[in-house]
């Protein structure tokens, strides 16, 4: 959490791996939980947040550190945006209530911790074989796969503005 006085009131919308499971204790349930890169954050992410947010009371992102988005190969130049800068574009929508980095592939320490009661990934993902999803179910928790709304991606943002140099 930023104890900046000069940042902005969003930034406290920030917390470490270590003060997690109080703030996470702070929100209103049900809490539903995604996760992702959330690079160049564009109309396919708000939208999906805002449609995740509608499942739950509360909303928590996990967003991938920077080393972990080097890990999933996203590309030499990914992220382009800093963890720190994703996590506080993410941390100043209404529709996120709380945002967390985290440093693994997979986020299942996260949702240890957390222990949502929703789990949800873009529709682009099979729900059975999402690891995060399989945990989540063990205690319960309902899963969903969300369908595009829009055929956006950075991905293809990026490769967009290498087309247009």
């Amino acid at each position: 959490m930023n104890t900046n006085p000069a940042a902005p009131q969003f930034e406290s919308k920030i917390a470490t791996r270590a003060e997690l499971a109080a703030r996470v204790a702070e929100l209103a349930r049900p809490i539903v939980l995604t996760n992702g890169v959330f690079d160049l954050l564009h109309r396919g992410h708000v939208t999906y947040l805002a449609q995740a947010r509608a499942l739950g009371a509360s909303l928590v992102v996990a967003v991938n550190s920077d080393v972990s988005v080097r890990a999933l190969d996203k590309g030499a130049e990914r992220p382009i945006n800093s963890e720190a800068d994703r996590a506080a574009v993410l941390a100043a929508l209404a529709s996120v209530s709380l945002v967390t980095i985290f440093s693994e592939t997979v986020p299942l320490p996260v949702l240890e911790i957390v222990r949502p009661d929703v789990y949800v990934k873009g529709g682009d993902y099979d729900m059975a074989q999402v690891p995060e999803a399989q945990l989540a179910r063990t205690w319960g928790a309902r899963t969903v796969a969300i369908a595009f709304a829009h055929d956006r991606s950075t991905t293809a943002l990026v490769q967009r503005l290498r087309a247009a140099k």
